[in-house]
C-alpha cells in the first residue's frame, strides 16, 4: 500500500485534531504532529474526537518544523494555503506524499511557501470565504490521494441487510 502521511504544523484546536487522527486512522494515513500545539495530547476533547481509533493510529511529535524536517528528508511535500495558485486536485501525489496544513488562525508560514510555490495547492471556494475548517480540509487532501491511487486497501463497498419487514 502507497504511503500517504499527513502533517499539521502547530495546530491549535483539540477537536480538529482529534477529527484528523481519525480520519488518518480510518484510512491507514500516518500522522505527523510538529510543536507547539495549543492542547495537551491527553486532552479529553483530542480523545473523545477520536473516538476508539487510537489504537489504529501512527502518530508522531516533533518539537518543531525543522526537526519535522530534518526527520523527514525524503519526503515530496504538498503545502496545503488559501494563497497557492494550483488546486489539489492538479497535482499527482506519489507513493510517501505529505499532505502538509498550518494551524487554524494563521496557516503555514508564508517564507515556506514561497520557496515552494510549485507544490502549494488550495481547495477553491468563493472570494468572500476565508477558509474552510482544518479537518475538513485534511479529509479532501487524504481522499483525493486516496482516489487517485484507486482506494488501496480501503474496502471500498457496502452491503445493505435485509429486514425481516422488507
Amino acid at each position: 500500500m502507497p504511503e500517504l502521511n499527513i502533517v499539521l504544523v502547530e495546530p491549535e484546536i483539540p477537536q480538529n485534531t482529534g477529527n484528523i487522527a481519525r480520519t488518518c486512522a480510518a484510512t491507514g494515513a500516518r500522522l505527523h504532529l510538529v510543536e507547539p500545539m495549543g492542547f495537551k495530547v491527553d486532552d479529553k476533547k483530542l480523545k473523545r474526537s477520536g473516538l476508539d481509533y487510537w489504537y489504529l493510529l501512527d502518530i508522531t511529535y516533533y518539537k518543531n518544523l525543522d526537526d519535522f524536517f530534518e526527520k523527514n528528508k525524503d519526503g515530496k511535500f504538498f503545502y496545503f494555503s488559501t494563497k497557492a495558485r494550483h488546486t489539489y486536485a492538479e497535482v499527482e501525489y506519489p507513493d510517501k506524499a505529505y499532505l502538509v496544513f498550518g494551524k487554524e488562525t494563521a496557516g503555514l508560514p508564508e517564507e515556506l511557501l514561497l520557496k515552494n510555490k510549485d507544490n502549494t495547492v488550495r481547495i477553491p471556494m468563493i472570494s468572500e470565504a476565508r477558509s474552510l475548517n482544518l479537518s475538513n480540509s485534511v479529509a479532501i487532501g487524504v481522499y483525493e490521494a486516496l482516489r487517485q491511487w484507486n482506494f488501496p486497501e480501503l474496502q471500498n463497498f457496502g452491503e445493505l441487510h435485509r429486514h425481516k419487514w422488507d
